[in-house]
């Protein structure tokens, strides 16, 4: 049997599964292929890309969403006219993915600490967005400016494409294997974050080649201050030291914020440093 069969096999077995049947194709097959190279049957290797699909993103959901019951009330705030019950509700729906649960309590202090670093803002990359989108309320961006999410979840990015409509931010939305097929728009600003770690377990060059990559004046990485099994001052100090790997090089001028729960790098691809 080719390489090319086996994979196909792989993606059908893994799509199989209710945990995996959403995740984009061209993402198992990246990775089914990594796996099948590294793994002695078919077996072997459908159970390790399963395991690496859960440590990239399945393990981060703290609950199962309820896209379409999501929209359903944030649709009904919306014709309500009721902008608080809205904002309550992303913050409900936030909760359910670790990454953006973290970063709640600062909710506020982050995006007004990072867009008054800034010009205004017509056009956003949500890198592997998760629900970061559902923030937008939070963010002094207007009806006139393009959202860009992508992810590798088809459910999820079906929710976040009509959720920012809904937002009256103008929306799109992709489900795609960013790492191998970057956005080529060109935006103003690109979200990048706590992806990296994630990213690493893919491929270890692949996050600098993203940020190579990504057409954007401005870059905004970070890195979670605290794992999913606990906290810890190493994590500032590693992730530090990854994000210079990811600039070696590159003499663009990067500004610092740290947060109790995440650690902030702005790129500012248009400016160097010496």
């Amino acid at each position: 049997m080719t390489q090319e069969l086996l994979v196909d096999r792989l993606l059908q077995q893994v799509l199989t599964s209710p945990k995996y049947r959403s995740v984009c194709e061209d993402a198992i097959r990246y990775i089914g292929r990594t796996e099948l190279a590294k793994r002695g049957t078919l077996k072997a290797a459908v159970k390790a890309t399963k395991d690496k699909l859960h440590q990239i993103g399945g393990a981060y959901f703290r609950s199962t969403p309820k896209y379409a019951a999501w929209l359903d009330k944030l649709g009904a705030a919306k014709q309500e006219e009721n902008q608080e019950k809205f904002r309550r509700l992303c913050i409900q729906f936030m909760s359910v993915h670790s990454s953006t649960f973290e970063r709640l309590e600062e909710l506020n202090r982050f995006y007004v600490s990072l867009f008054s670093r800034l010009p205004p803002i017509h056009s956003i990359l949500d890198v592997a967005c998760g629900l970061n989108p559902l923030a937008i309320p939070w963010m002094p961006i207007s009806g006139s400016t393009d959202y860009y999410a992508y992810d590798i979840y088809i459910d999820l990015i079906e929710f976040i494409g009509n959720f920012v409509k809904l937002t009256g931010v103008r929306s799109h939305a992709q489900a795609v294997d960013v790492l191998h097929n970057p956005p080529t728009v060109r935006a103003d600003l690109a979200f990048v974050l706590k992806n990296v770690p994630c990213f690493d377990q893919i491929d270890k060059a692949a996050a600098a080649q993203l940020v190579d990559r990504l057409d954007a004046r401005y870059i905004l990485v970070s890195f979670p201050r605290q794992s999913l099994g606990g906290t810890g001052e190493f994590l500032t100090r590693q992730y530090t030291a990854r994000f210079a790997e990811l600039v070696k090089d590159r003499h663009w001028a990067v500004s610092r914020m740290e947060y109790k729960t995440e650690l902030v790098f702005l790129i500012d691809k248009t400016e160097t440093r010496p």
